[in-house]
């Protein structure tokens, strides 16, 4: 139960309110994907009632069937992509808040199929906003983005929310275009509903095993004992569990369908002070696996992405009394000790419910 006792003891900041989300009808999208599921699974130990929509998982190891997350929600199979799918479902589960974190979220996928990207994260947004219009009971939705919105030049600032949008490579672009679909949408026909946008940071923690991600990348080199190649190992990324990015997402919603005049696009992210470079990332999180001589370097040239990626979150800390409890080391640690238990054949769904109670302050 260590890993439980760390995540009590870190910096307070405020949590999900249970009393606002029990009985809530939510509509959840993206529940197969990494964050997705840890989602649905602190959706249900809040006590709403949950949809969910998404691709099948891929295959391979995924958290959605480690943990059993099918238990948790009324889950659905669906390519947003399909807009008549994803309106029988709308119109059967009337949803009151929308958390829509569904999305082709891999920058290297994307470069190698953009259409797929564009469609999945603008077609499949316009999908779902199209069958959420006319719904009577609709108090929120949020729209996940990212913090790859913004035009980055490669100064190493800490972007606000009212800086430029933009982004170079597919995925990156197609997430600001999404930011503009939103706001098109929202003024257009939602004038009534609070629909917003938010932009997490490079979420880590235990049950991602996607492609081209740093953490994964290091969990496999520790399975099959092949070392992990670091491609950008000089490129400094705003690092933030997945706990910690989510309660910032569901503070978010829960404000939004609150309070009035609350701002409409949000960053939740870690403070630029505790961003990490790549390298020093693999290392601490190898070297808490145990495998710390698992590393090589290659570096790549004319990457697409950005050397640089920070966020300021006070807009965040300011309006929602948010922040992260598990900074730098702390996140890596926790994300660590997830793996090492996982690894070990620890039954996965009891770890992960263990890890939400207790920063929720349910144990």
């Amino acid at each position: 139960m260590e890993e439980v006792e760390l995540m009590v003891t870190q910096a307070a900041s405020k949590v999900p309110d249970p009393a606002f989300w029990q009985g809530k009808r939510v509509l959840l999208t993206g529940h197969t994907g990494f964050k997705g599921a840890w989602c649905a699974m602190w959706l249900r130990a809040l006590g709403a009632n949950v949809t969910a929509l998404a691709l099948p998982p891929e295959n391979g190891d995924n958290l959605f069937a480690l943990a059993g997350v099918e238990s948790d929600c009324d889950s659905h199979f669906v390519d947003l992509r399909d807009g008549e799918r994803v309106r029988e479902i709308v119109e059967k589960s009337r949803p009151q808040i929308v958390l829509h974190l569904a999305a082709q979220a891999l920058v290297r996928r994307s470069v190698r199929d953009p259409v797929t990207t564009w469609q999945s994260n603008v077609v499949g947004t316009l999908n779902l906003l199209q069958a959420l219009r006319d719904l009577k009971d609709l108090e929120v939705v949020l729209v996940v983005t990212s913090d790859k919105v913004y035009a980055n030049d490669g100064q190493g600032r800490a972007f606000s929310e009212g800086d430029q949008l933009g982004g170079k490579d597919p995925y990156s672009a197609s997430k600001a275009a999404c930011e503009i679909l939103v706001r098109s949408m929202r003024e257009t026909y939602f004038r009534d509903t609070p629909v917003a946008t938010v932009r997490g940071g490079n979420v880590i923690g235990g049950g991602d095993f996607s492609e081209d991600r740093l953490a994964p990348d290091c969990v496999r080199a520790v399975c099959s004992g092949m070392p992990v190649i670091l491609r950008q190992p000089r490129a400094t990324r705003p690092w933030q569990h997945v706990l910690d990015c989510l309660c910032g997402y569901l503070l978010y919603a829960q404000a939004l369908a609150t309070r009035p005049s609350m701002p409409l696009a949000m960053n939740i992210g870690p403070e630029s002070a505790h961003d990490l470079p790549v390298l020093t990332f693999a290392e601490m999180l190898l070297m808490e696996m145990r495998r710390p001589d698992l590393l090589l370097i290659e570096e790549e040239k004319g990457s697409v992405e950005a050397p640089r990626l920070a966020l300021n979150p006070a807009l965040a800390r300011e309006t929602l009394g948010w922040a992260d409890r598990l900074v730098g080391a702390e996140a890596i640690t926790a994300t660590a000790r997830w793996y090492n238990a996982w690894n070990a054949a620890a039954d996965v769904a009891t770890l992960t419910r263990r890890e939400i109670a207790a920063y929720q302050g349910l144990e």
